[in-house]
């Protein structure tokens, strides 16, 4: 199920009209704009804040959709206090005082101190009151992942970065926040934003966006109808995800199964799997048989199975190394536990014959050694790899086989690991790892077994999207 859709179509109702029915009891939303008016009016004479340099005639403003008559529309900047953002200029930094917020702090949808860094209350005092978060104001984030939008909820003091938009509220916030997370406001946002690298929706453009506004007393039952259904939502997103561990537990112990010998009955017709290594190594001897498996199945290491080699980046200063490039070049970004179908990036002859890297034939199996440790994918075309990753090709056992058992152990990679700031493992860890390793009948029947098992296990996945 596409809860994300769902929670649009209910927003979209709302900003409509048609989520809960009009009451003809309920003061119309022309006599909430002329309060929210004498208010400004107030502010202004105060000094607190500046005066719209548009006009507020209605008569400008041409109505997106059809809503009510007891509705009204008005420009977002009319409704509210003031809309700004955060300091454009780099804040002092501090080891402690107030925090500051970007918009990683903020990408969830909810604001997240956790990782934040400070800025000195003498910083943050001296900032325009319009330029500081109080509870019931509305964050909206203006730069890259822009139209992110939260509610203030909280007491506490912090401040943002110029990415980071300030919707100072007067009334009304929760109806406000509605609006400005529908759909509707985010294609509007799609259609005015500007800029190549990161695209920006200007102040001007947020303060300009028109909304709809009902009655107060009919903003309320909107809001509550809204907390509804969205907490029918969240208990059905946690059902999902629990439903989804669950699949991937199932996963996790189907593949156990098989590489203890548990998942298919063995069958004594079988050849040995010490044979087949023989074959290609006469002098090969198995390890210990250290973890009780079947009589016919060896232990041995992913270095007796096949030839590993891990590749090499050309230097990203020439060029020419890359510029026209011919020959798929894989980083972990390519490698997604399946089949490899594409490649991001291209290298020339020129780069290969200048750097570690190395062609690897179709049907070589891949195994990431940086970051994402373990990731696993099987090669549908010749490819370079950079130095992350580590390629096995020539290996004696069935191709699938190899593959689900590296998968099913990418947390006993993960143990290896070493590295600072990204964990990684290293070519000599993995020609060094133990596998088990069935008669090679058995090793068909196990991937035919895990492939059947999937399919009904994905299936059930795909049901939820």
């Amino acid at each position: 199920m596409d809860t994300k859709k769902l929670r649009q179509k209910i927003l979209d109702l709302a900003i409509r009209g048609k989520l809960v029915p009009q009451d003809p009891n309920d003061e119309p939303a022309s006599v909430l704009l002329e309060r929210i008016r004498t208010e400004k009016e107030r502010l202004i004479k105060e000094g607190k804040i500046k005066r719209s340099k548009k006009s507020a005639s209605d008569d400008e403003i041409e109505a997106p959709f059809e809503i009510p008559e007891s509705w009204e529309w008005v420009r977002l900047e009319d409704f509210v206090m003031a809309i700004t953002d955060g300091d454009h200029q780099p804040p002092p930094q501090s080891k402690t005082g107030v925090p500051f917020l970007v918009i990683s702090d903020v990408n969830t949808g909810v604001i997240n101190f956790s990782h934040a860094r400070f800025v000195s209350e003498e910083y943050y005092n001296n900032l325009p009151v319009i330029r500081r978060a109080t509870k019931g104001d509305i964050l909206f984030t203006v730069t890259g992942s822009y139209g992110i939008t939260i509610l203030v909820d909280t007491e506490q003091n912090f401040c943002f970065q110029r990415h980071i938009g300030l919707v100072k509220t007067i009334c009304c916030s929760e109806w406000i926040t509605a609006v400005l997370q529908s759909d509707w406001v985010q294609k509007y946002c799609d259609k005015i934003a500007t800029g190549t690298a990161q695209k920006t929706v200007s102040l001007g453009h947020l303060r300009d966006l028109v909304i709809p506004v009902p009655p107060l007393s009919e903003q309320k039952r909107i809001v509550n109808e809204i907390e509804h259904w969205f907490t029918l939502i969240d208990e059905l997103e946690s059902n999902e995800g629990d439903l989804l561990r669950a699949i991937d537990k199932a996963k996790s112990k189907i593949l156990d199964l098989a590489i203890h010998g548990k998942l298919v009955p063995q069958d004594p017709n079988d050849e040995p799997a010490i044979e087949l290594l023989k074959r290609i190594n006469p002098k090969f001897e198995p390890c210990d048989n250290v973890n009780d498996l079947p009589k016919k199945w060896i232990q041995a290491t992913l270095g007796d199975i096949g030839k590993w080699k891990s590749g090499g980046t050309p230097d990203r200063k020439i060029k020419s190394y890359y510029n026209n490039g011919q020959i798929p070049w894989l980083k972990i970004a390519d490698i997604q536990d399946g089949y490899v179908k594409t490649a991001e990036e291209f290298i020339t002859q020129e780069g290969l014959d200048n750097s570690s890297a190395n062609i690897n034939p179709v049907g070589s199996i891949a195994l990431a050694m940086y970051g994402s440790i373990g990731k696993v994918g099987i090669l549908t075309f010749p490819a370079a790899t950079n130095q992350a990753i580590c390629v096995c090709s020539d290996y004696v056992i069935e191709q699938k086989y190899l593959f689900y058992f590296l998968l099913s152990q990418r947390s006993g990679f993960y143990m290896m690991a070493g590295g600072g700031v990204q964990a990684n493992i290293s070519k000599q860890i993995i020609v060094k790892y133990p596998i088990s390793i069935p008669p090679y009948n058995e090793q068909l029947r196990i991937v035919a077994k895990i492939k059947e098992l999937f399919a009904v296990l994905n299936s059930i996945k795909k049901s939820l999207e």
